[in-house]
């Protein structure tokens, strides 16, 4: 479901240069900014290098051309 939200211009145009810099829609810029930002209020001890981290890995897990690590025994 999507929704028309207002935001302030200011926002607005930092998540425009965001978006283009890492290569995001704009809406995909201003959920990325609002899912960090749920993230950080539910986890306040986790550092933000290491949620995006997570976030990083999580999205490089569903890459189907990686295949698993295998530990030797």
């Amino acid at each position: 479901m999507s929704i028309a939200v207002k935001i302030s211009d200011e926002l607005a145009q930092s998540a425009k240069i965001n978006s283009t810099i890492f290569k995001r829609s704009l809406a995909g810029q201003i959920e990325f900014w609002a899912n960090i930002g749920k993230i950080t209020e539910e986890n306040e001890d986790l550092p933000f290098s290491f949620i995006k981290d997570i976030l990083v890995g999580k999205r490089q897990a569903k890459n189907p051309d990686l295949t698993p690590y295998e530990f030797s025994q």
